[in-house]
């Protein structure tokens, strides 16, 4: 599955983790998408949504 919000476009970011002596390796952050049948412009689709947008109304779900 695309980590890939179609919505408001939040993906994979990158960072390091970080030991209490201070080393640094490469990590990533993973948004929570959710494929989910939801109303765009009228007819029912399934998007990738993450669950913010799902949360605060951005998107309609389908019944």
């Amino acid at each position: 599955m695309a980590n890939l919000c179609e919505i408001c476009g939040k993906g994979e970011r990158s960072g390091f983790n970080v030991s209490h002596s201070n080393l640094k390796t490469k990590r990533t952050w993973k948004p929570n998408i959710q494929r989910v049948k939801a109303l765009v412009k009228g007819e029912v689709k399934r998007v990738n949504v993450c669950t913010r947008c799902l949360r605060s109304g951005k998107v309609q779900r389908a019944v």
